[in-house]
């Protein structure tokens, strides 16, 4: 079979699937449409609209682009996909990390059509505008899609089909962009994804080797000052906060907060910063105190890998030490051995593997964080389930359904996780259901935990106003809900 007759099929195999879940009688796209077009519809993106909306003017496209990051490497992506595209009967599309196109370039035929649904300079294609489609979706999400046909939300789109891949700024992690190749259906190649992924990939490596470049320059014009310290302790650091030089200053994370004038180090120790005319100088003065008390940031909501952030310096935690830090959290005045070994392993709890476990937790955070006798955090402390828990005690419903992402470390045994992982959600779904306001129903019902609760659900199809296009979609799920009970 030809790939364009198989490319075909595929598009009408997906478009009775399209079909069907609007129509609400049944039927289920790939995860990661569906969950989009739950984002989509929330932000009120019509299936019946016809073109991107058009935000900036020719001249201002032109100013965006200078000021662009992705200006640098646009040659590399021009030799790598514009030529390709072309034969292929494809355009290369550059957006930035909202979703406003940049750069549109290919053939001048599909250029043409391209430009009757405004994928085009200028216009947007986030989610939230555009609704499903490659470029806001891997937006979205942060990683590459692909989206064919009638997976796309709006149906002026279903004769396209669309690769897009994310670019990191190789200093801070964070996205700048997309990179996307767009096509329609009678041209579309299995290779489209793998090759946008590896031009954004080599994007990123250009971009590395400026950001190599400027560190060195920076290095070599600032070294003077961290030479001046004369063997205080003292690092030279980068505009973003990366490390770049150090004299004897002991364990130091690979990037430090620049957020504030003062840092407190993983000993506990204070550093002072001090702005330069590239970057910073960080300080440690040898009889400094700690002038604050660290914030400690824990994210353990809904996902099965926490986190957590001391004085901006990320820490991956296993799940174990996620317990302890929930355990601690929960208990402000601190804990023993004893205490700590009940709440994370019941009756068979052993201090001693306790202690061993808060010896390594302890390396991570610093002494000054997480003292003895008993064992308590020393720090300000911002969790997301104590967030949500402090919105429900006060009566925001609509703040505790908005932060409420899922279950309190959903892989966890722990006696003290298990039971404040039903009380939170029992206190959660209590409050949304009696207030009975459809936006927070709807963001309960997003979740994992809400995803399936019937009478959740019921209250929603009841509260959404009529017309609101997620009646279909929710009614359906009400229905598989009912189902499987």
């Amino acid at each position: 079979m030809h790939p364009a007759d198989d490319a075909e099929r595929h598009a009408h195999a997906l478009s009775r699937v399209y079909d069907s879940v609007l129509a609400g009688v049944g039927g289920e796209p790939r995860p990661v449409i569906s969950e989009s077009w739950y984002r989509s519809l929330a932000a009120r993106v019509d299936p019946e609209q016809r073109e991107a909306p058009v935000v900036y003017e020719a001249s201002e496209v032109v100013d965006l682009r200078d000021a662009h990051p992705l200006a640098s490497v646009l040659p590399m992506l021009r030799e790598t996909l514009v030529s390709i595209a072309d034969e292929a009967m494809h355009v290369m599309i550059i957006t930035d990390a909202d979703g406003y196109v940049l750069w549109c370039e290919g053939e001048a035929e599909i250029r043409r059509a391209a430009d009757r649904v405004h994928l085009t300079e200028g216009a947007q294609w986030s989610e939230s505008a555009s609704g499903t489609n490659a470029m806001g979706t891997a937006l979205a999400l942060g990683k590459p899609v692909t989206v064919h046909s009638a997976e796309h939300l709006v149906r002026a789109y279903h004769g396209w089909t669309c690769a897009a891949s994310p670019v990191r700024d190789p200093d801070t992690g964070r996205v700048l962009g997309v990179v996307d190749i767009s096509g329609p259906l009678r041209t579309v190649h299995p290779a489209m994804g793998a090759l946008v992924s590896a031009a954004a990939r080599l994007a990123e490596g250009q971009l590395q080797v400026r950001v190599a470049t400027r560190d060195e320059r920076l290095r070599a014009r600032n070294m003077r000052h961290l030479t001046a310290l004369r063997g205080e302790p003292g690092a030279l650091l980068s505009p973003t906060g990366r490390v770049l030089a150090t004299e004897p200053l002991g364990t130091l994370p690979a990037r430090v907060a620049v957020d504030s004038d003062r840092l407190v180090l993983p000993d506990g120790r204070v550093g002072v910063l001090e702005p330069l005319a590239e970057g910073y100088l960080l300080r440690v003065p040898r009889a400094g105190a700690p002038a604050r008390m660290p914030l400690l940031s824990l994210t353990f909501l809904g996902t099965e890998h926490p986190t957590a952030v001391l004085d901006g310096r990320e820490m991956p935690l296993s799940t174990r030490h996620a317990e302890i830090l929930t355990a601690l959290t929960l208990h402000p005045a601190g804990l023993t051995a004893e205490q700590l070994a009940l709440r994370l392993y019941g009756e068979r709890g052993n201090p001693t593997t306790v202690r061993a476990e808060m010896h390594r937790l302890r390396a991570q955070l610093g002494e000054g964080v997480l003292p003895t006798r008993p064992y308590r955090l020393r720090a300000e402390v911002r969790g997301d389930f104590v967030a949500v828990r402090e919105a429900v005690r006060g009566g925001d419903v609509a703040a505790a359904a908005a932060r409420y992402r899922g279950a309190l470390l959903p892989r966890s045994e722990a006696p003290v996780v298990c039971e404040e992982r039903e009380d939170l959600l029992a206190a959660v779904r209590r409050a949304v259901i009696s207030r009975g306001d459809g936006e927070t129903l709807w963001e309960f019902t997003r979740t994992d935990d809400g995803r399936d609760d019937a009478e959740a659900l019921e209250r929603l199809v009841h509260a959404l106003p009529l017309g609101d296009l997620r009646q279909e979609l929710v009614t359906g799920q009400l229905r598989r809900a009912l189902a499987a009970d």
